[in-house]
């Protein structure tokens, strides 16, 4: 698990006019809690911060004038049209203390042929050390046949972690492909559908 260093400034005005001034300098406020302190207030650089971000569950060690911590994301609020970063939600971590996180699920292979690929889950929860986080968990699909189901509890988790969510959760499947007859059938009953439809608006 990669570990980040961002210089954090304290926060002394709070508002949206001063949410506002802090973003026009490329900075985003954030607030850093957790193990029962009060809240801290921070501004931190936004160039550095959102490629932290990039990184899944990156640890950030906040340093600045009178803090030294680690902390994990928690909440990232992003502008819903121009995407930059508007503020962050960071939990305080210790080493050696366990947390629960998503983890990416990806797969390598590919299935037997005539099946088609279902993947219902792309992260996973667990639980796992803070300054150990796996970056991912992948899964070998090399030659699975139509039928075949992966389930959390299948899944191989690496060391020191352990499976927060149910353990039949489906992750993947491998399902067999329609026919043509079925496509047929499914197109006409939508084109059947459609005048009963426009009738009732």
């Amino acid at each position: 698990m990669s570990e980040v260093r961002i210089v954090a400034e304290p926060r002394t005005e709070f508002g949206k006019g001063a949410a506002r001034k802090i973003r026009r300098a490329d900075k985003v406020p954030a607030v850093l809690y957790g193990h029962g302190i009060e809240p801290k207030h921070f501004t931190l650089p936004g160039h550095e911060l959102l490629l932290a971000l990039r990184t899944p569950n990156v640890l950030i060690r906040l340093q600045g004038e009178g803090v030294n911590e680690i902390a994990l994301p928690k909440g990232v609020q992003r502008d819903p049209i121009k995407g930059f970063l508007e503020h962050v939600d960071l939990l305080l971590v210790k080493r050696g203390e366990k947390v629960t996180v998503e983890i990416p699920v990806t797969t390598t292979g590919d299935i037997a042929p005539g099946g088609l690929f279902d993947q219902q889950l792309l992260s996973i929860a667990v639980e796992a050390e803070a300054t150990h986080i796996p970056t991912g968990i992948e899964v070998d699909i090399e030659g699975l046949e139509v039928g075949a189901v992966v389930t959390a509890g299948d899944l191989n988790l690496p060391q020191g972690t352990s499976l927060v969510a149910e353990p039949e959760t489906v992750v993947l499947q491998v399902i067999s492909q329609p026919t043509a007859a079925a496509t047929e059938e499914a197109a006409e009953g939508e084109a059947e559908g459609a005048p009963a439809e426009a009738a009732a608006e």
